[in-house]
């Protein structure tokens, strides 16, 4: 899912780096469904962290082209979706068409292009609950996106943010190792502490030069913003890769490595209830 760039967070239209370039590619890679690690990883155990009840109200913070909110349309929740991407919202609206309504169920997900680090304007914008998933590292000034999502949410209400792994997972200072002597393949990270933002070409291999930036944070500085947005993490969950290697020799390690180094992490935080008068 996309976010806002650096450069369009100025106000100008980014040549490079903008999701609107690596909207089609997108598109195509997630579908109506969901990529592979959406649908058997991400998508079910956010569903199970949100508890989201039929009836109630989800926003979807930096939606992409809406996947995930055809999924909560399936499960009889009232769906809003927002990015920054025209092109991803319009690829949105259009997957929208022929989406089954059941009769008293919710309406189709709603699509709204916005910057999901400025106060949300949006009508009836009170809502049960609210996502952002596989986002967070791509948007810069992320504590301005907790605090317009904390306005929205009702006392109470649960934020879930889905993100790589920022202990394992750190562009361009994390990578695999294979140690030969003890057969094990391990994840090395060279760099964890540090605040900084790193380009991802969004067609490796054809170099096409489009790009997209990713920033990491460490966890600090995730439980910080949430708590001075009003919003308190009440559960942490790491997510490992459902994948299996099959045959080659080194089919083991891989398998134990997968199981023991995560690849996503989920924070949920609750809007804090205001005290009682």
């Amino acid at each position: 899912m996309t976010a806002v760039s650096e450069e369009t967070s100025r106000g100008a239209r980014a040549p490079r780096g903008a999701w609107d370039e690596a909207a089609d590619w997108y598109d195509q890679l997630v579908g109506d469904e969901g990529s592979e690690y959406h649908r058997h990883v991400v998508f079910p155990r956010t569903l199970r962290l949100l508890e989201a009840g039929a009836g109630q109200r989800v926003l979807d913070v930096a939606c992409g082209q809406g996947a995930f909110c055809r999924l909560l349309h399936q499960q009889g929740v009232q769906a809003t979706g927002i990015d920054a991407s025209e092109k991803l919202i319009r690829a949105a609206r259009r997957r929208n068409e022929g989406l089954a309504c059941a009769e008293g169920g919710p309406a189709p997900p709603q699509y709204v292009v916005a910057d999901v680090r400025r106060p949300l304007r949006l009508t009836n914008a009170v809502f049960d609950a609210a996502v952002c998933i596989l986002a967070v590292q791509n948007i810069d000034g992320p504590a301005d996106m907790f605090r317009a999502v904390a306005q929205v949410l009702r006392g109470g209400g649960r934020f879930v943010v889905v993100m790589t792994h920022p202990c394992f997972r750190s562009p361009g200072y994390s990578s695999w190792g294979w140690d030969e002597t003890a057969r094990v393949q391990y994840r090395r990270v060279d760099r964890y502490m540090s605040l900084r933002k790193e380009p991802i070409f969004t067609h490796p291999g054809r170099k096409t030069g489009q790009y997209t930036w990713t920033y990491h944070r460490p966890l600090q500085w995730y439980f910080k913003a949430l708590r001075e947005a009003g919003l308190v993490v009440d559960a942490l969950e790491e997510w490992t890769s459902h994948k299996q290697s099959t045959s080659g020799p080194r089919a083991a390690a891989e398998n134990a490595a997968r199981r023991e180094i995560p690849l996503f992490l989920a924070l949920r935080a609750v809007k804090r209830l205001p005290p009682a008068s």
